[in-house]
């Protein structure tokens, strides 16, 4: 989809002037904030869930990273600013129509779901207001950072519940792998475990559903900075569900051989509690593998074929007395 703007342009020093630009960034933190300010019984869950909940711990962070983005590339994105006056107003518009779905409250949503959809319809505005207030050609050459605020948005359920048993399974059948490989008696019923002297269960807090996100946001942003074939990001990013399978499977198999064979605290330990990071990092390693392999292949150059040769040209020769 080609985005046009035929609305007057600005020159490039009112673009950088201070005296224009900065009620310019103030208009647009304004409306940036009229989601929040329309919708604020979901604003306080948000927060809440924000506080209580690891799940939507990136939802700040997201922003954070985006604005660096767009800040890293500002010569570029704002080299020529315009007014967005269609595409701009039609994004704001669908945004406050979900706030009133979401004051509204017809289907009766849960808090998550609230959530999402406040998170949609700011992330809805917060485009139109860039599109507005810059224009439709910073709007094409900011896409990846704009795009990027999707992450602010919860999974709504069920799909969330769906993810998270696709997890808590995966990474079942991943722990009972390393027990096989490692040689450790084991009753498996379900996603609970009988080992000698212990017994564990691959509970939801053990899906990984915080760490897959995060890895899988790291993944995309090393995918543009590295990346320029549009095949291999996607390849990079598919990677990323056998890599946290994997991750948590190992994770969970660590400690519970930990608490077997060393100390059953290992069960309830730091290692349990802040351990992720360790695993985390471990998961990061094939993911850079990988990556380093794709950006090997894309920097590739063609050989040139030794098959071509050059044209012969015939030489007859002479007749004689010619």
């Amino acid at each position: 989809m080609s985005i046009s703007d035929n609305s007057p342009r600005f020159s490039r020093g009112w673009a950088r002037g201070a005296h224009m630009s900065i009620p310019l960034l103030l208009c647009f933190l304004l409306v940036c904030l009229l989601p929040f300010a329309l919708a604020s019984d979901s604003t306080k869950l948000l927060f809440s869930l924000v506080r209580e909940s690891d799940t939507f711990s990136q939802i700040p962070l997201i922003p954070l990273l985006s604005l660096f983005l767009i800040y890293e590339n500002r010569a570029a994105i704002f080299a020529e600013l315009s007014i967005g006056r269609t595409l701009g107003p039609a994004l704001i518009s669908s945004g406050i129509v979900l706030i009133a779905i979401a004051r509204l409250n017809l289907w009766q949503l849960g808090s998550i779901n609230m959530v999402s959809l406040l998170m949609l319809a700011a992330f809805l505005v917060w485009l139109g207001a860039f599109a507005l207030f810059f224009g439709a050609r910073a709007f094409r050459v900011a896409c990846f950072p704009l795009f990027f605020l999707l992450f602010m948005v919860p999974i709504p359920e069920p799909a969330l519940s769906k993810m998270i048993y696709f997890l808590q399974a995966g990474s079942s059948d991943m722990v009972e792998l390393f027990f096989r490989l490692v040689g450790v008696p084991y009753l498996r019923q379900g996603f609970v475990f009988e080992l000698p002297g212990v017994a564990i269960r691959v509970a939801e807090e053990c899906s990984g559903i915080r760490s897959s996100l995060a890895l899988l946001i790291t993944t995309v942003l090393a995918g543009h900075v590295f990346l320029r074939s549009g095949w291999r990001k996607l390849v990079l990013c598919v990677l990323v569900i056998p890599v946290v399978v994997l991750k948590n499977g190992l994770r969970i198999a660590t400690l519970s051989i930990l608490a077997i064979y060393v100390n059953p605290g290992f069960l309830y330990g730091r290692l349990h509690h802040q351990g992720g990071v360790v695993f985390f990092l471990i998961a990061l390693l094939p993911m850079a593998f990988v990556l380093l392999r794709l950006q090997k292949s894309e920097n590739k150059k063609p050989v040139p074929s030794t098959s071509a040769q050059p044209p012969i040209t015939a030489i007859t020769p002479l007749e004689e007395g010619e």
